[in-house]
């Protein structure tokens, strides 16, 4: 490898950087967990969209309250066939006027604003599923870029060591002082490595869109997540105490109560329905009545010999019982779920414990020190590519299970309803 060569790779890796350490600062957006969930909540379209369907809603409770409106007819003579005239409604002519109005009964009114509340509140909940499932994508995915991000600037170092050795290496391989096997080994390693970080960039680009898309933001976000702010995802909760929380905290499931309570409401509507409303009237007659400017009021109602609603009624009955067995099912899946997710974080929570008592700045010093010994020839190339191996290993497994942590902790939010952990 030649000069030539490594300059293609210092190029190389510069690209690689670019996402990560290039960008102008005001092209990178940096935030803790709590200054992206304002953002979140300020910016994010489809929040905005829920937002508007709540206001929709409620404006059919406005609507539901209003009467009916009342019915005004005109009938006014068109042609008078004894003189041949158009339009007499003059002192000796015909004209009639109507006024009409439904009243409705039997609280079927009561029971259409009470449905609308109803549905309006269904609207709310549909808004708070919609704020956990992208709020639960938000945090886990800067957790996740968090981690990467931490990972490739590791690796991005020892691609430098590497590089570095390559040239050094190269040099005495043509001066025959060094092994040709040797060069080729350490090329391995480094092609290993370079794929690795390929790997996991394409992994972190694909967050950072996932997060850029939440947040409506085309800038580099850079999470501003300590060990401290890991540690807190840690705490102490018993299930029974987290199934209390679940049953009245989670959206979907109090979804699924207010539509049991809506079916109960629309049941009680179609059983209103049967009842019959009644129009009243009032009506002045001209000379077409048995007086002339005749004055009359009626009173209109539909007899319900045949219709009386039986099919709609026996359909609400029926989707009433169907709503109650959808919240039980509902609630039987959450609590499994909750039980699963619970199951995992705990065994995530041993894992991090046992992490943090083993991982300590020793890793670093050891891999400085292991490849100063190996540039002076006091390592073996195979005790040095053991190591460095290890070593990469050791900090993927690292960052898998910090990211591990963090998303168990947040799919038990996810689960709950709830910001628990």
């Amino acid at each position: 490898m030649g000069t030539m060569g490594a300059a293609f790779k210092f190029r190389f890796l510069f690209l690689l950087l670019l996402p990560l350490g290039t960008k102008a600062a005001n092209d990178t957006l940096h935030v803790s967990i709590k200054q992206a969930d304002s953002i979140f909540l300020a910016n994010n379209y489809d929040l905005l969209a829920s937002a508007l369907n709540i206001d929709a809603q409620k404006a059919q409770i406005i609507q539901a309250k209003l009467y009916p409106n009342p019915v005004a007819t005109v009938d006014v003579n068109a042609y008078r066939p004894d003189n041949q005239t158009f339009f007499n409604t003059g002192a000796a002519g015909q004209k009639t006027f109507q006024l009409e109005q439904l009243i409705l009964l039997g609280g079927k009114r009561k029971s259409q604003i009470d449905l609308a509340r109803s549905d309006a509140r269904i609207a709310e909940l549909e808004f708070q599923e919609l704020i956990r499932q992208l709020r639960f994508k938000l945090h886990t995915g800067l957790h996740a870029l968090n981690q990467q991000r931490t990972l490739l600037v590791n690796y991005n170092n020892q691609l430098v060591v590497l590089d570095n050795l390559l040239t050094a290496y190269n040099e005495q391989v043509n001066k025959g002082n060094l092994p040709l096997k040797d060069l080729v080994r350490l090329k391995g390693v480094y092609l290993n490595l370079n794929n690795d970080r390929a790997q996991l960039l394409k992994e972190y680009l694909a967050d950072l869109t996932e997060v850029q898309t939440i947040l409506q933001t085309s800038r580099i976000v850079s999470p501003m997540i300590t060990e401290t702010d890991l540690s807190a995802t840690i705490k102490m909760a018993s299930l029974d105490e987290l199934k209390n929380l679940t049953i009245n905290s989670r959206p979907d499931y109090l979804i699924s109560q207010e539509i049991k309570e809506s079916s109960k409401i629309n049941l009680q509507l179609q059983k209103r329905l049967a009842v019959p409303d009644v129009n009243v009237f009032t009506s002045y007659d001209q000379r077409g009545g048995a007086f002339n400017n005749q004055i009359n009021l009626g009173v209109s109602i539909p007899l319900p010999l045949w219709n009386r609603n039986q099919g709609n009624i026996k359909t609400a009955s029926i989707l009433l019982e169907q709503s109650n067995y959808n919240e039980e099912a509902h609630k039987n899946r959450l609590f499994a779920e909750l039980a699963n997710n619970y199951s995992l974080y705990t065994q995530t929570v041993s894992e991090y414990q046992k992490l943090s008592s083993l991982y300590n700045t020793d890793f670093e010093v050891t891999l400085q020190g292991v490849s100063d010994n190996f540039r002076k020839q006091n390592v073996s190339i195979i005790e040095f590519v053991d190591f460095f191996e290890a070593y990469n290993l050791a900090i993927a497994e690292i960052a898998r299970i910090k990211i591990q942590l963090a998303t168990s902790a947040e799919q038990l939010n996810l689960t709950i309803g709830k910001e628990v952990f």
